[in-house]
């Protein structure tokens, strides 16, 4: 831990030691692992009108800064962003309490390239679950050695000393923190064995509201789409008719001519920038960029290659797709078990394209000047922003400064680092600030998509309808999607590599007794990369369906039948919480069919799932279950979620109000999604460029939610951002298949599909009674 004297704490700014000195107060640094940081870490926001280069952190070496003012101020900063989950929040929490403070006099700084360590995207739900620990351990060797200066000054035994709300006290005596630190500069590794509070939390485990929600309600500057800065100029950006292909079309080598002449009368035009591929305009109002991107003559080179991805191809396409085999699992004997399984069981489930939907387009703004480059974005990766724009420009990392701001949510990757690159280019071209964003079928068309995926299961059960063997082979077409402009330009090939991100949660959490578990990686077919779930939820969307059925074969209870292969107690203790919050009646699932005349019918259904992350061994997030009630409407084949019951277990919850957010932000997207949400393709490229062509789940549909959060304050706390979400379409097509009888194989049940599955059984059933 290295400690360096600011009276900035809430906005250093790039000071050498000795001016640190004098400024008085104190910044203090921890570190993941032993060892001391590479570099000071004191930048800034204000830091665009200094000279000289923004710090680069150290690299994985940092995890979480803490400062304290000559006020008693803290400030703490940390690599992760708060994506409008709470966790800025939360993290505060953390440390006032670790730290002995009020919560008010805490401020977190997220993402900001300059003054938070470089911990990689916030993805796979893991901020609070991976910076808790450090973050308290930080604060709490802060307030020790607030406690050592405090004992020194005061001539008070260390021992004989507390802390209470930013003072030292002991013997009749206190002290502030503002007064302990100033002029100090001291140095220490950081304590691994440092001991945490047990007891007396003002604000850990206590639903603290959100220091967020006050500045949206009242329309203060907080999002990226409202930035304005001096002398801004406004751009658009005009992409390749292939909209949100990948490597397949021709990127990077098809503009063909730029007839700068056609916006010629157009008032307000500062430039038109062409780059290889890449084409934007300049304009000094936003009206007058728009009208200019709409006019502008651009000749492309014609393609249309992408296979059939429509619903009804998208299951021979993802089959057809070249794949790689990569064995997870390989119990011995498993092939033989498969062969000889008294009743074999083998299903394929279809998962289709989504969009992230964020209700607004994505924005930037960027400012080139004097060597430096300063980026206003909304990413979830400003620190991979920042390489990006590097590798643009070819300028050294630490000549660029990218500050995060809010955005329209999206858990996962939209066009957020597009936009940022798109507006660093045309910035350098005309030497102002330039603002860019996309419009709404930009948006749709070129954010990368959630991927299809096609999941295939071979399994079988025993004589004794006990699950005997499982095998499941899951592709999951995607890639990191590298920055359009980098693309476009030239800096990077098209040319794309399979990612391995279609083994979350791919294996199993049941104890079969024999297992074989195969990702299949394949390179994406259009643009995609990661989006809330990634493959983990169409993975359980296939685990939960197939042992749902396999319970229905042996007439055994839904949730009965899956104890017999769980053997994770927290798993088990949270199922049977979840049966009693719903009042779950036992009995085999479709068990009091329906009269054939009877239009609406009800079901209900279950599934269990834990999200892991393979990339991480052993990294685990929160336990959930849930159980719909579902009412089918047997003419229309329309499906109305009514209620939702979810079970979440979160290990220690930092502010229970924001998990339960979580939860049911994760239950109505994820409804929406099972229900309606796919994405609609031509042959060359995306053609649901708008809400009318993609619909989301309205306000009118949306089901009661009762949530279930088990409390264990004295277990690791989970990441939540994703799991609640993961159990959702298997549970809702467990529940069709108990109010009707017909399962679903392919996502979103539509009227349509639902309607064909029911005709189609319909007709199936008088053969099948024949056969009798």
């Amino acid at each position: 831990m290295k400690f360096f004297a600011s009276n900035q704490a809430s906005h250093p700014a790039q000071l050498t030691r000795r001016q640190l000195l004098k400024a008085g107060g104190m910044l203090m640094v921890g570190t993941v692992a032993g060892g001391h940081l590479l570099m000071a870490q004191t930048a800034p926001e204000a830091a665009a009108a200094a000279k000289g280069p923004f710090p680069v952190p150290a690299a994985n070496l940092v995890d979480s800064f803490i400062a304290i003012g000559a006020d008693g101020s803290v400030t703490a900063y940390n690599g992760h962003v708060d994506l409008g989950t709470g966790v800025r929040t939360a993290l505060g929490q953390l440390v006032a309490d670790e730290l002995h403070v009020d919560f008010a006099a805490v401020t977190m700084v997220l993402g900001h390239t300059a003054r938070t360590p470089d911990l990689g995207p916030t993805i796979a739900s893991n901020t609070i679950q991976v910076s808790s620990l450090p973050m308290r351990k930080a604060a709490a060797q802060v307030r020790q050695l607030l406690i050592q200066l405090a004992s020194e000054k005061l001539g008070v035994p260390a021992e004989r000393l507390t802390t209470e709300k930013g003072f030292v006290l002991g013997a009749g005596k206190r002290i502030g923190y503002g007064d302990l630190v100033q002029g100090q500069d001291l140095q220490l590794p950081i304590d691994d064995k440092i001991e945490l509070r047990k007891s007396g939390f003002e604000y850990i485990g206590k639903s603290v509201q959100r220091v967020d929600i006050p500045n949206k309600v009242l329309g203060a500057l907080t999002y990226i789409h409202d930035l304005r800065v001096p002398g801004m100029l406004h751009g658009r950006v005009i992409r390749p008719p292939y909209t949100g292909a990948d490597a397949s079309a021709p990127l990077g080598s098809s503009l063909v001519s730029v007839d700068e002449k056609s916006i010629a009368h157009l008032p307000g035009i500062v430039k038109v920038v062409v780059q290889g591929d890449f084409v934007g305009v300049v304009a000094e109002r936003e009206e007058q960029a728009i009208a200019a991107m709409r006019q502008l003559k651009v000749q492309w080179k014609e393609w249309a290659g992408l296979p059939d991805l429509s619903l009804s191809g998208l299951h021979k396409t993802l089959a057809d797709h070249p794949k790689t085999d990569r064995m997870l699992r390989e119990d011995e004997g498993s092939l033989q078990a498969l062969e000889q399984a008294k009743t074999p069981l083998a299903r394929e489930y279809v998962w289709p394209y989504h969009i992230h939907g964020s209700i607004g387009p994505s924005c930037a703004v960027a400012e080139v000047s004097g060597g430096r480059i300063q980026v206003w974005t909304g990413s979830q990766n400003p620190h991979d922003v920042r390489n990006d724009v590097a590798k643009l420009m070819d300028v050294a990392a630490d000549n660029i400064n990218v500050t995060r701001m809010e955005a329209s949510g999206c858990y996962g990757r939209n066009c957020a680092d597009d936009v940022a690159s798109d507006a660093v280019l045309l910035a350098a071209a005309v030497g102002k600030p330039v603002r860019v964003q996309l419009m709404r079928e930009q948006e749709a068309g070129w954010e990368p998509k959630g991927t299809g995926q096609l999941i295939r299961i071979r399994g079988g059960l025993d004589e004794h309808n006990n699950v005997a063997a499982y095998e499941l082979r899951t592709c999951y077409p995607s890639n990191n999607a590298s920055a359009l402009a980098l693309i476009l330009t030239g800096k990077v090939s098209a040319k794309v590599d399979p990612q391995q991100m279609g083994d979350r949660t791919a294996i199993p959490q049941y104890e079969y007794p024999k297992m074989r578990v195969i990702s299949q990686d394949a390179v994406p077919i259009v643009r995609a990369s990661w989006m809330r779930g990634v493959s983990a939820l169409p993975n359980v969307f296939a685990h939960e369906s197939w042992i749902d059925e396999c319970a229905y074969l042996a007439k055994a209870d839904p949730i009965e039948y899956r104890l017999r292969y769980l053997k994770d107690p927290r798993a088990v203790a949270l199922i049977q919480e979840a049966r009693k919050q719903c009042g779950w009646v036992e009995g085999p699932a479709h068990r009091n069919p329906a009269p054939a005349d009877q239009r609406l019918v009800k079901g209900r259904g279950f599934a269990y799932a834990r999200y892991f992350h393979s990339k991480f061994p052993g990294y685990g997030a929160a336990w959930a279950t849930w159980v719909v009630d579902v009412t089918v409407d047997r003419e229309t084949g329309e499906v109305k979620v009514d209620k939702v019951f979810v079970a979440q277990d979160t290990g220690a919850m930092v502010n229970p109000a924001g998990v339960r957010h979580q939860v049911h932000g994760n239950v109505v997207q994820s409804t929406s999604r099972v229900l309606k949400e796919f994405v609609t393709f031509d042959k060359q490229g995306v053609t649901s460029l708008e809400w009318g062509g993609y619909p989301i789940l309205r306000f009118d549909e949306l089901p009661e939610i009762d949530s279930l959060l088990v409390e264990r304050p004295d277990e690791p706390s989970m990441g939540a951002g994703e799991s609640a979400s993961v159990p959702s379409a298997a549970a809702v097509g467990n529940a069709i298949f108990d109010a009707t009888g017909v399962r679903l194989f392919e996502v979103p049940f539509t009227p349509s599909r639902v309607l064909a599955a029911l005709k189609a059984a319909k007709a199936a059933a008088p053969a099948a009674a024949s056969s009798k």
